[in-house]
């Protein structure tokens, strides 16, 4: 099997089927834009390249999105980076149902079933992210999450077996289901319920104009970054902690909501990463409750 070294020379890189390069700073890759280098970088050109790579490669693998939800340490990320690009990025209405690739970003997916005239996943379209990334994180806002829509998922397991889920097999619960976390999401199949086309828009644009509103949507930011406790809102805790506002280097915690952590700029991902800690122990501190990440953290520091 293909084990990389350490640091991988850019003329012996593995030969799958796709772009594969090495050394790639992962930044740009990410909504934080933040984080180190990627030991190597893989965009398969299809499923049956992906699982080729896959029973080949002896070393670590991590699939990312387009990084709404990541935060890449600064030390970067060991091993096989994948990023399911355009062979992942098809969507095909089947009478009530969708058939969306992992690579298709979230608001995509919400229009493409306004324009089919189904309804149900207009929450989608305040979704940041791609259907591989919702599906994993169980996404959701607005009183609906994935396994709600979810008929099935496809994902390639890290021995290069493809396997079509069904909902209940994906042990979904709050922002998490049971996949591994080196299994790779390739294809889900929602289920949506006929609406008129136009209903569906407005209730999109209602959507849409509450989140403008309430969310840092235009700063470097990665979403959410924990988890609502039980029968709480984290942003309250956070707030009657006293962390609105609070710096530390180049990040902050949002003014406008402070669930959210923004990079100014300068920010490392150790000073988001800091900061985060620093909010979890101050909501400790004055609540009693425990936050837990929703930002995926990876790579070394």
């Amino acid at each position: 099997m293909i084990r990389a070294p350490a640091t991988v020379p850019k003329n012996d890189l593995p030969s799958f089927a796709g772009r594969v390069s090495a050394r790639v700073a992962l930044a740009p890759y990410t909504w934080f834009r933040v984080g180190g280098e990627a030991e190597i970088l893989y965009a398969p050109q299809d499923t049956d390249a992906l699982a080729g790579a896959l029973r080949i490669w002896a070393g670590p693998v991590l699939p990312i999105g387009v990084g709404s939800n990541l935060l890449v340490r600064d030390g970067g990320i060991e091993g096989l980076v994948v990023r399911l690009g355009r062979g992942f990025a098809g969507i095909a209405i089947e009478g009530e149902t969708i058939r969306a690739g992992a690579a298709v970003p979230d608001a995509k997916l919400a229009q493409a079933a306004q324009r089919a005239g189904l309804a149900g996943l207009e929450f989608y379209r305040g979704v940041p992210g791609t259907v591989g990334g919702a599906v994993r994180m169980n996404a959701g806002c607005h009183g609906t999450e994935t396994c709600d829509r979810l008929i099935e998922a496809t994902v390639v397991l890290r021995d290069g077996t493809v396997q079509t889920l069904s909902n209940d097999a994906l042990g979904f619960a709050y922002r998490h289901c049971d996949l591994p976390e080196d299994a790779i999401l390739v294809e889900a199949v929602f289920r949506g319920t006929p609406d008129k086309p136009d209903a569906i828009a407005n209730r999109m644009a209602d959507l849409m104009t509450a989140r403008e509103e309430a969310q840092p949507v235009r700063e470097k930011t990665g979403g959410s970054t924990f988890r609502n406790p039980p029968g709480e809102s984290a942003w309250k805790l956070i707030d009657n902690a006293g962390c609105r506002g609070l710096r530390f280097g180049g990040a902050q915690v949002s003014e406008k909501h402070c669930n959210f952590l923004i990079n100014h700029g300068d920010a490392t991902a150790a000073d988001l990463e800091t900061l985060g800690e620093t909010v979890r122990e101050r909501v400790m501190a004055a609540s009693g409750h425990d936050l837990h990440w929703e930002i995926r953290r990876v790579g070394q520091a």
